[in-house]
């Protein structure tokens, strides 16, 4: 996206610039918008901007009051906060929660100029927006309609709350082999699935299991 890459965090920040990858729960955002939506909004592109995580909504809420009290809220589309529904296993019950796609980050719909650029940039916690120093590239349709289409179908199918990596020791939290401990062989993203070897009778046993079945060491 424009001229950084994002890339999510798991671990709420304090207000510093964002830090790598907050697992912050989010507020609730509208869940979709429209192609058509933005097809129509003539003159109005999506752009990126980089706040102190954990203060998104903060920072979006008072975009929206500068833009009423400085008069430049004709130049200001949608604000999206983009989160996604994560799934974990709490008490032997799946818990859904929300949680932000991109901390640190907000999606601002905008007629840009030198003007609202001064104005944006200004706004309490925001850093900047990403890319293009004075001039920041705005995001392509395609690109804006990938994170709206992970954030609809989220609801669908909740990603599970935890990332796993191979090689790193798990203990089983639910099923039969619960309790026990072992390291990551494989891991299916597709599935939300992992096997893991655990050593049963001295012998390392393959057993695959549901990522909600497990727990970080």
């Amino acid at each position: 996206m424009a001229d950084e890459e994002i890339i999510p965090s798991e671990e709420t920040a304090t207000p510093e610039p964002a830090a790598p990858m907050a697992e912050a729960e989010a507020e609730e955002t509208p869940a979709t918008v429209a192609v058509a939506e933005i097809a129509q909004d003539a003159g109005k592109n999506w752009y990126i901007i980089h706040t102190y995580s954990g203060f998104e909504q903060k920072v979006a809420d008072s975009l929206r009051s500068r833009a009423q009290a400085f008069g430049f809220s004709d130049k200001i589309g949608q604000i999206l906060i983009p989160t996604e529904e994560v799934v974990e296993l709490r008490g032997g019950k799946k818990v859904t929660s929300k949680r932000l796609l991109y901390p640190g980050y907000v999606l601002v719909q905008m007629e840009m100029n030198d003007q609202l650029w001064h104005e944006v940039k200004n706004t309490p916690r925001v850093t900047g927006f990403v890319g293009g120093g004075n001039n920041p590239v705005p995001l392509s349709a395609d690109e804006v309609n990938q994170i709206l289409y992970r954030q609809a179908t989220s609801a669908d199918r909740p990603r599970p709350k935890l990332t796993f990596e191979k090689n790193e020791t798990v203990r089983i939290i639910d099923g039969p082999f619960a309790n026990f401990s072992g390291k990551i062989d494989e891991i299916n993203s597709e599935r939300n699935t992992l096997r893991v070897l655990v050593t049963i009778f001295g012998r390392a046993t393959p057993v695959e299991l549901d990522f909600l079945q497990v727990e970080k060491i």
